[in-house]
């Protein structure tokens, strides 16, 4: 027999031997603890006491509790995985998540910003040239968030003899290692951070004013609220990387290069904003006009 807490151990150490990105074995972790927390306020602690409606039970819980469909979504995901990986282990003999139905829900569609709403992002953040820096880099070259908070000061090459800027973009745990050119608009926002970046060893490109890197989560507040400062309604920090893409597309690039720009794993990725942009733009819009 094997109690829950060592199956959801096991479990765990199974995603990292099969090369999951920490953060996709955080969320899985923190799913299964979630579930044998509530198992064990059934008196269950053992994988093979658990049953389908014991599972049904947990969903209907985190409905009453408020949590979304695409939350609830997750976690079954989470919840298959776990009992599909114990059965494969010979842990227990049948699937009590087999049956385990997820809630219906619509993917949103992403959002991509006008440009009167970049305009309107960006004059919002005028006074604040470091975030101005962090929002003209992420519409200009596509990168994730989570990148741009691990860009070293050797990554950024300004242009000069004619030739254009470049942005190394190192590899990320899921992500490919690649380079993004810089237009004049995010060269211009970068050189105008680098004058009044405090001095400090610390290599990371974007710091706090005590010198220590800015974190993902600062940077995403501070977005956010310049979102709400220019009135742009139903906009997240990841909806600028949409809006790279989208408006390359529109532009003319090749659907492969974009790709390739974006860091897409897939081409099929890039290829579902076609029909968004068919229906969501008018006309092309090149990124130096924004």
């Amino acid at each position: 027999m094997v109690g829950l807490k060592e199956a959801h151990s096991k479990f765990v150490e199974h995603l990292k031997k099969q090369g999951r990105s920490s953060a996709t074995v955080l969320a899985y972790g923190k799913d299964i603890e979630q579930l044998t927390n509530f198992l064990d306020e059934l008196k269950k602690s053992q994988v093979h006491e658990v049953n389908t409606k014991d599972l049904q039970a947990f969903m209907a819980k985190l409905v009453k509790e408020g949590y979304t469909p695409k939350s609830i979504s997750r976690k079954t995901n989470s919840t298959k995985t776990f009992f599909r990986f114990l059965k494969i282990s010979d842990i227990v003999t049948d699937d009590p998540a087999a049956l385990l139905a997820h809630p219906k829900f619509e993917m949103k569609p992403p959002r991509i910003l006008s440009k009167m709403e970049y305009r309107a992002l960006r004059d919002s953040a005028r006074d604040d040239t470091r975030l101005s820096a962090i929002i003209e880099l992420l519409l200009q070259t596509g990168i994730r968030i989570g990148e741009l908070a691990k860009l070293k000061l050797p990554d950024v090459t300004f242009g000069e003899n004619g030739r254009a800027g470049e942005l190394h973009v190192p590899a990320g745990e899921s992500y490919p290692e690649r380079t993004v050119p810089l237009n004049k608009a995010s060269e211009t926002a970068l050189k105008r951070y680098l004058e009044i970046r405090p001095e400090t060893k610390e290599e990371t490109l974007f710091i706090t004013k005590t010198g220590r890197p800015l974190l993902v989560r600062n940077i995403r507040t501070a977005i956010d609220r310049y979102f709400r400062l220019a009135g742009i309604k139903d906009a997240k920090v990841n909806d600028l990387r949409h809006t790279f893409v989208a408006h390359h597309l529109m532009a003319g690039t090749s659907l492969v290069l974009v790709s390739k720009l974006a860091g897409h794993k897939r081409l099929a990725t890039t290829e579902k904003y076609l029909n968004l942009i068919q229906s969501r733009l008018d006309k092309p819009i090149k990124l130096e006009e924004l």
